[in-house]
């Protein structure tokens, strides 16, 4: 694995120790990022189900301020970040992406981008965007900020679930597809 862009393009991180981490695809990782540009510059990122790092050192690299990662397995994010040295620009949880949730909110803090990429066949970045729907603007998501649902195609279609494009305050502006890997970015409506 490997950082594609900015003042960490090229350089090597370590990728998952288990096959139920799967990092983003360089190629989606890299037009991805291409629509995110024009939010990434000082953003506040977070990665609540990191595995890697891979996203949030990618956000670091291409000019974001702050990433929190979060995962219940954090060994490889913490020798990514250390391999990168961006361990002053960085806050690492180990916990539930609820309990991580309601730590965001019990801080008053808010983010710019948020990255939903959990295991695909669970329904916790469904559960992620209906928590934040219900919360206030600017309470977890930044009044203009973006989340980032990363979901596989062929899975939600084997399992007949339905991605909803709309929540009760969020909405879906763009959804696109590479391959399998379906991206869908939501924001305040």
């Amino acid at each position: 694995m490997r950082i594609i862009a900015g003042k960490l393009k090229a350089k090597k991180i370590n990728g998952p120790k288990t096959e139920k981490t799967r990092p983003t695809l360089d190629r989606v990782k890299e037009a991805l990022f291409s629509i995110l540009s024009p939010y990434i510059k000082d953003a506040n990122v977070l990665d609540l189900f990191s595995g890697t790092g891979n996203l949030g050192i990618e956000s670091i690299s291409r000019g974001a301020k702050f990433a929190w990662l979060n995962d219940k397995e954090i060994s490889t994010i913490i020798s990514n970040i250390k391999l990168t040295k961006l361990e002053n620009c960085v806050k690492i949880t180990r916990k539930d992406y609820t309990k991580c949730l309601i730590q965001i909110q019990n801080e008053n803090l808010c983010f710019d981008i948020i990255f939903l990429d959990p295991p695909y066949e669970s329904q916790m970045a469904i559960h992620t965007l209906e928590y934040i729907s219900n919360s206030k603007v600017g309470e977890i998501l930044s009044k203009d900020g973006v989340i980032v649902y990363e979901t596989d195609k062929n899975f939600m279609q084997k399992k007949n679930i339905d991605i909803l494009d709309d929540f009760e305050n969020l909405q879906c502006f763009d959804k696109r597809s590479y391959g399998n890997v379906i991206l869908m970015l939501y924001k305040w409506r």
